[in-house]
C-alpha cells in the first residue's frame, strides 16, 4: 500500500481524500494543517490531523505527500521545501512560473534523493499532453486550448488573497465565436483576450475600497491582465446562493493539414465537462502520486511534470493487464 499524507484540506485537499477511498493501493495517514487540528474534522476514519510544525515527524511514514495550497501564494514556497524531504505531487498552475518552479524544485528534489511531480491537474496536466500530442501528430497546424464555462481555483484563491476581499469566485468562459471558428478547421489567429472572459464575483470586507481591489484585479499578471474582466461585487447571501458550485471544464483544439500538398484537414479535439474542478484535479494528483513512487523505485529522483511520465505509470493495473484491457 502505497501511504499518502495530504498539506492543506481546503476543497483540493477533500478531494484528495475522496479519490483515495476509491483507490485499492493507497491509504490516507495524515492530514497536515496550518490550522488548529482539533478544527478539522475528517471524511476517513482514524486518520489524524497533525500540525504542519510537526510534520517532519512523518518522513519515514509517508510515501507520498499530496500538496493541495494555491499557486499564488502556497506553492511556491512549499513544493521546493518539502521536496527535500517527501516525494511530493502538487497542482502548481501558473503557467508562466512554471520554468522557474521547476528548477527551484527539481534542485530541492535532487538534493533529498525524492521525487517531485509539479503542475499536476487538467490544465496544466491532461489539457497538456493533449496539446503534445496533438502538435506531434500534426506538426503543420495551430493548437487552441478553452477553459470554461467554469470556476478557476488558482484565479479564485489568487482573487481571495487580494487585501479587502472576504471572499470570491472567478468564471472563465470561452468566446463562442471563437470557438466555432477554431472547430471549423479555418485556424484562426486569436489573442488571448479574444478567446475568453473572465467574470469575477467578490465579496468586500467591510471598509473595503471597491475601485482598488477591481484594479487589483484586472492588472494582476498571469491572471487577468491580458483578458478582458469584469467583476462584480455582490452581498455574502448572493454569493452562497449563486456561486457555491465547482464545476470546469474545456477544450484542447488542434487543426492541422496532411497529405504531400496539404489537401487533407484534421481537427483534433479533447475535452473535459466537470461537476466540480477540485474533486476530478484530487483524482489526477492520486493518480500521479503512483507514477512518483515507481521514479522513486527506478532511483530516477528530481522534479518531473507530467510529460516525463510514462502512462502505465498512473495506473494500479499491471503491465499486462493494461496491455489486455486497455491497450
Amino acid at each position: 500500500m502505497i501511504r499518502i499524507g495530504i498539506l492543506g484540506y481546503g476543497n483540493l485537499g477533500r478531494g484528495v481524500e475522496c479519490a483515495l477511498q476509491k483507490s485499492s493501493d493507497m491509504n490516507l495517514v495524515a492530514v497536515f494543517t496550518r490550522r488548529d487540528p482539533a478544527s478539522l474534522k475528517l471524511l476517513t476514519a482514524g486518520v489524524p490531523v497533525v500540525g504542519i510544525q510537526n510534520v517532519l515527524d512523518w518522513k519515514d511514514k509517508i510515501d507520498v505527500m499530496i500538496l493541495c495550497g494555491g499557486s499564488a501564494t502556497d506553492l511556491p514556497m512549499q513544493t521546493p521545501e518539502f521536496a527535500k524531504h517527501f516525494n511530493v505531487i502538487d497542482s502548481f498552475d501558473t503557467h508562466a512560473k512554471i520554468p522557474s518552479h521547476f528548477a527551484a524544485v527539481d534542485s530541492a528534489a535532487k538534493a533529498g534523493n525524492k521525487v517531485a511531480i509539479i503542475s499536476v491537474g487538467w490544465d496544466p496536466g491532461l489539457f497538456s499532453l493533449s496539446r503534445v500530442y496533438a502538435d506531434s501528430i500534426l506538426p503543420n497546424g495551430e493548437t487552441y486550448t478553452f477553459w470554461g464555462k467554469g470556476v478557476s481555483q488558482g484565479h479564485s484563491d489568487a482573487v481571495r488573497r487580494i487585501r479587502g476581499v472576504k471572499n470570491a469566485k472567478q468564471y472563465t468562459i470561452p468566446i463562442e465565436s471563437a470557438l466555432e471558428a477554431v472547430r471549423s478547421g479555418k485556424a484562426p489567429k486569436l489573442s488571448t483576450r479574444e478567446k475568453h472572459l473572465r467574470e469575477v464575483f467578490v465579496v468586500l470586507e467591510a471598509g473595503a475600497n471597491a475601485a482598488e481591489v477591481e484594479r487589483e484585479i484586472k492588472t494582476m499578471p498571469n491572471y487577468f491582465a491580458d483578458y478582458d474582466t469584469v467583476v462584480h461585487f455582490i452581498d455574502e447571501d448572493e454569493f452562497v446562493k449563486n456561486h457555491s458550485g465547482m464545476a470546469h471544464g474545456g477544450f484542447v483544439i488542434r487543426s492541422g493539414k496532411t497529405g504531400l500538398q496539404d489537401e487533407f484537414s484534421n481537427v483534433i479535439e479533447y475535452s473535459l465537462k466537470l461537476d466540480s474542478n477540485p474533486a476530478f484535479t484530487a483524482s489526477v494528483l492520486v493518480a500521479y502520486a503512483r507514477a512518483a513512487v515507481k521514479f522513486e523505485q527506478a532511483s530516477s529522483f528530481g522534479c518531473k511534470t507530467v510529460l516525463d511520465v510514462p502512462p502505465a505509470y498512473l495506473s494500479c493495473k499491471s503491465d499486462a493487464d493494461l496491455r489486455k484491457e486497455l491497450l
